[in-house]
């Protein structure tokens, strides 16, 4: 994975509709739903849903990168790290596990 770029839908299309944001990788550019924006120690990543040409994903592969917007200017676009060193990723998943399996539990309720 390369480069990434960001594009953030504007905020006044229909609220149901997912965020998503559009990757630039070496072999094309993927589309991708935000399925949350989450905090590890001082980092902040963004997990992402990777979908294809319908706007649909059946492999329920998520893919989770470093997160970062600019403080003082709300309307740049965010920027996405690759996440290299195994023990970030390793706490930055094990914080998105415990999301989802807050997020099932609250869906039971």
């Amino acid at each position: 994975m390369a480069k990434s770029d960001t594009k953030k839908k504007n905020q006044n299309e229909i609220a149901d509709e997912e965020m998503t944001v559009e990757l630039t990788l070496d072999d094309g550019n993927v589309t991708c739903a935000v399925v949350t924006i989450f905090s590890v120690e001082a980092n902040d990543y963004i997990a992402l849903l990777p979908l294809d040409e319908k706007g649909e994903n059946h492999d329920g592969c998520v893919w989770i990168y470093g997160y970062s917007e600019n403080p003082d200017d709300p309307n740049e676009e965010p920027e996405l790290r690759y996440i290299d060193d195994d023990d970030e990723y390793e706490r930055a998943s094990d914080a998105f596990d415990e999301y989802l399996d807050n997020s099932e539990f609250d869906e039971m309720l």
